[in-house]
């Protein structure tokens, strides 16, 4: 069985990319636009327990599950999603998770009981929107505390609540999560409040935070973040068809509640550039696109109309913006539907040495399609996303079938880490702690949350 695993997957390989493709005996393809495509962990193992594939030598452990009591008395709610990790005392990880939970979800999917039998014991002035308590923010996040010497789960509790759909969001260098609505609903008599923002968590909050959103950061169909640690410039991803890439320039770099500005990103000469490459291809692998970035005005867009306006000014158009993460001094995001057969691509922003400033248009930042497989055995629908410790990136794939973690080396190649051998659920989450140790995922329709440990590369 793992004999005919390994040719089936090493066939699509070779198939995924167009050039010189060979299939090696060893399983490796050789393609002159993609270099040399590899199995650096080996094949993926069968699990017995039919939760997640493996290569040998590496394990995990289930140690989160929707349903489950926490320490705080109420339940693990469902459909976990983006996460991070940060250091915690005595060498513990801190793992802050998404849960991407909407208003009128069943109850069972909140943190409260089938029957909300805990709303009443919680502290509705820590909920931004407690609605009708019918429907109501069921979404918000988590916080676990991890053991990466023991394997064990320490601690998990509830840290924000009161939210919709927390899809991803990101860590920021000063400790937090940002924590994004994946959602514009509007207080609607049902709902008392607005969505479609961004929520900080502190990695080291204890009980749930109060819920203040950052309006200046938009209110759009939010996906993920990442932090330039340099410029503290933030990047935003935006999930729909035809989203923008924003940036946000804090007022106060790590403050942001005291306020910056929104723009979006522009190529210049190529106003309106579709980046999406759905009829024709318009950006091709590995060119590099200078950038600019306009200022974006009534960035609350009652209308929902921000990318709209922003198209109108040039900016560039993107085939939902979803992953995103900071490493390896460049900004890595995946476009979902993105190339020909609408299957993912992954892209590249390097910042201005003078990002976010005025002398940055001396030295642009820059726009790189790092990838673009246009096949699904290769990559298949490209989500959340991470930097390992090593340089690599891990994919979590939400598509169709069996869905992958797909590892990517800075030069482009391309190998199957993970299989998630439970069901067709889409994997989410994939970040490693605070050590390096042990990357988190989620196997978002079950409701589960792994660690992984093994032989991983060294830095």
């Amino acid at each position: 069985m793992e004999r005919r695993f390994f040719l089936k997957t090493a066939t699509a390989f070779s198939l995924g990319f167009m050039g010189l493709g060979k299939l090696t005996a060893g399983g490796a393809v050789l393609s002159s636009k993609s270099g040399i495509i590899t199995e650096p962990y080996g094949i993926l193992l069968a699990d017995p327990e039919g939760v997640m594939d493996l290569p040998a030598g590496f394990s995990y452990k289930i140690i989160s599950r929707a349903g489950d009591v926490m320490d705080d008395g109420l339940f693990v709610p469902h459909r976990p999603d983006g996460m991070a990790t940060f250091p915690g005392q005595n060498g513990r990880t801190i793992l802050i998770r998404n849960h991407e939970v909407n208003s009128d979800a069943d109850p069972s999917e909140s943190a409260f009981g089938k029957n909300l039998e805990k709303l009443d014991q919680f502290d509705q002035n820590l909920m931004y929107d407690a609605g009708d308590q019918k429907r109501f923010g069921k979404g918000g996040t988590t916080t676990i505390v991890f053991n990466t010497q023991t394997q064990r789960l320490e601690k998990q509790f509830l840290s924000l609540s009161g939210t919709i759909r927390n899809c991803a969001g990101g860590p920021t260098p000063w400790n937090s999560w940002l924590t994004c609505e994946e959602t514009i609903e509007v207080a609607d008599g049902e709902l008392q409040k607005d969505h479609g923002f961004i929520f900080e968590v502190p990695a080291d909050a204890e009980q749930p935070v109060d819920p203040v959103p950052l309006p200046d950061m938009g209110r759009f169909n939010h996906e993920a973040i990442a932090v330039d640690p340099q410029s503290g410039v933030i990047y935003l991803t935006e999930d729909r068809h035809d989203g923008l890439l924003y940036r946000f320039i804090p007022n106060k770099p790590g403050i942001l509640s005291e306020g910056g500005r929104l723009q979006a990103l522009v190529i210049p000469n190529k106003p309106g550039l579709d980046t999406r490459n759905w009829e024709e291809q318009l950006v091709h692998i590995a060119q590099e696109l200078k950038a600019t970035w306009i200022d974006l005005d009534n960035v609350l867009a009652p209308e929902d109309d921000l990318r709209y306006r922003g198209f109108k000014a040039g900016a560039a158009r993107f085939a939902r913006g979803e992953g995103m993460w900071y490493g390896e001094n460049a900004v890595y995001f995946a476009c979902t539907n993105g190339g020909k057969a609408k299957k993912g691509q992954i892209w590249k922003y390097i910042p201005s040495p003078a990002e976010g400033t005025r002398e940055e248009g001396r030295n642009p930042g820059r726009l790189v399609l790092f990838v673009e497989p246009n096949d699904g055995n290769v990559i298949d629908n490209a989500d959340n996303l991470t930097v390992a410790p090593w340089g690599d990136l891990i994919v979590c794939e939400d598509g169709s079938g069996d869905q992958y973690l797909v590892g990517i080396t800075p030069e482009g190649q391309i190998y199957k880490f993970g299989r998630n051998a439970l069901n067709e659920s889409e994997l989410t989450g994939a970040t490693f702690s605070a050590d390096g140790t042990t990357l988190f995922v989620n196997i978002q329709h079950a409701g589960l949350t792994l660690a992984i440990t093994g032989p991983w590369k060294q830095q």
